[in-house]
């Protein structure tokens, strides 16, 4: 047991050694095509940064990886944008190993072929001999079909308009989400003013308290004492002797 586990790791060290020898070897064009190749990549689909069909599995993904990687590795190509295009292959790695990241990914590719797979069945209902031939294989036209240049490039054109689409509604929603919370924080800052002038409002009438308590009992008492050097008011008559005005007679 021991000994197959030195033979499988040395295998995967001589592996490894082969493929940085190899890439070694590269030219600086070739290098400088896979960097441009890699940032013209549409940038929702971590498949196309790996040049991986949808179907790849997360070994293959690992795989093509390390091929790229070594491949635009800054230390080893000159490209003014290797750095870029190397940061670009880790994250579509880190995306395709992410359980959740890559089912979301794989959902969109399989909404977009059942979309190409409806509209081929309309294009099949208007050409006989296709159709015909298709029963005959019993679905093998279809399959064959499916894998070749023509489907894939327009699977590939498809999952681009599905993700744009995707990703639109996630940024519309967003938006919609920080009106929302920005409004709702506008709304508890005016509520918050509107307490702290409250319990303003409160204090100070709280602190006006004993004066006013005081002005009361000293009315009760007399009426509003008059402050030095404060004009009184003029006394009305009770009596008029010139009896301009019928004066309401006094009860004694």
């Amino acid at each position: 047991m021991g000994e197959a586990n030195t033979s499988t790791s040395s295998s995967s060290i001589d592996d490894d050694l082969l493929l940085k020898n190899f890439y070694a070897e590269v030219s600086e064009v070739e290098r400088d095509n896979e960097v441009a190749r890699i940032l013209s990549c549409f940038k929702l689909n971590a498949f196309e940064y790996l040049n991986l069909p949808f179907d790849s599995t997360p070994e293959e993904v690992k795989k093509q990886y390390r091929k790229l990687s070594l491949l635009v590795h800054p230390d080893k190509c000159k490209h003014p944008k290797a750095k870029e295009a190397f940061g670009a292959l880790a994250k579509a790695q880190q995306l395709l190993l992410d359980p959740q990241e890559r089912e979301y990914l794989v959902n969109q590719v399989n909404a977009a072929r059942e979309e190409l797979r409806a509209k081929r069945k309309k294009q099949l209902k208007k050409d006989t001999a296709s159709k015909l031939k298709s029963l005959v294989d019993e679905g093998k036209y279809e399959q064959e079909y499916e894998k070749s240049d023509e489907f894939q490039n327009e699977l590939k054109l498809k999952v681009r308009q599905i993700l744009t689409d995707q990703e639109w509604r996630r940024r519309k929603m967003q938006m919609r989400i920080s009106e929302e919370e920005g409004r709702l924080k506008k709304d508890e800052e005016e509520s918050k003013e509107m307490w702290k002038r409250k319990r303003e409002h409160e204090e100070q009438w709280e602190g006006t308290r004993e004066n006013r308590v005081s002005s009361w009992r000293d009315f009760m008492k007399g009426g509003k004492k008059v402050k030095k050097g404060e004009l009184r008011p003029p006394k009305l008559k009770t009596e008029d002797p010139n009896k301009t005005y019928v004066q309401r007679p006094v009860k004694r």
